[in-house]
């Protein structure tokens, strides 16, 4: 009998980890100041499809603060140099291709969720693809652990911290590889045996998801800008 990594299903699925950062303007919904992806496929062995990052202008609501800049490293100058929403998720949406099945993955994925929707005019194909979350997984093949926050996963998995930890392309490359482990003990203790089963474990909707997803796409191939 398969293990889960041998599932077809899994094997004809691109997952796409993604990571936003944002500005939490107080009333309003959190606004993506930069965004970062990177897709695998398994066939075997993980590979790479595709990346792509872009930083992402704020509106004037939104505006950055001296914490966020301490945590980040972004200004604001920086910032308002940056394409539009429109722009950057715009141009991220086009690089994706009808034609396979893929799943966003995210640690926290409701996070990431309910930035994507807010911005769905400017990502309708995003907007339509469910989640896998990292938390729930974790908490299936690491029981017992005093929290499930990305470091505490990191240290747990000798996973080095990024430099630019809070930074979309640096958060993304270390939950990438959070998540391979994740799917290794998935795999190997033989609990989740498919792709319906790590959905039923980790998966979460997209919440504006069609009832039926009649299309899916696949991020093409491109270096980080």
């Amino acid at each position: 009998m398969g293990g889960l990594t041998d599932d077809e299903a899994f094997r004809k699925t691109t997952f796409v980890v993604i990571d936003f950062e944002a500005t939490t303007p107080t009333g309003s919904p959190a606004q993506p100041v930069e965004v970062a992806v990177l897709a695998l496929r398994y066939d075997g062995e993980w590979r790479e499809t595709g990346r792509r990052t872009s930083l992402i202008r704020p509106p004037a609501f939104a505006p950055v603060t001296p914490a966020f800049t301490a945590q980040t490293g972004l200004t604001a100058a920086e910032l308002q140099a940056a394409p539009t929403p429109a722009e950057a998720l715009g141009a991220l949406d086009r690089r994706f291709t009808a034609g396979t099945s893929y799943l966003l993955v995210a640690q926290h994925a409701a996070t990431e969720a309910n930035l994507i929707y807010h911005q769905r005019q400017h990502c309708p194909a995003l907007a339509r693809i469910d989640l896998l979350d990292t938390i729930p997984l974790a908490k299936r093949c690491v029981p017992g652990l005093i929290n499930y926050r990305l470091d505490t996963l990191l240290a747990y998995f000798g996973i080095a911290q990024p430099a630019d930890r809070h930074r979309a392309p640096a958060d993304v490359a270390v939950t990438a590889q959070l998540f391979r482990r994740l799917i290794a003990l998935a795999h190997d203790n033989g609990e989740v045996d498919s792709l319906a089963g790590l959905v039923k474990i980790a998966g979460r909707a997209a919440p504006g998801n069609a009832p039926v997803q009649e299309e899916l796409f696949e991020i093409a191939p491109q270096e980080a800008e």
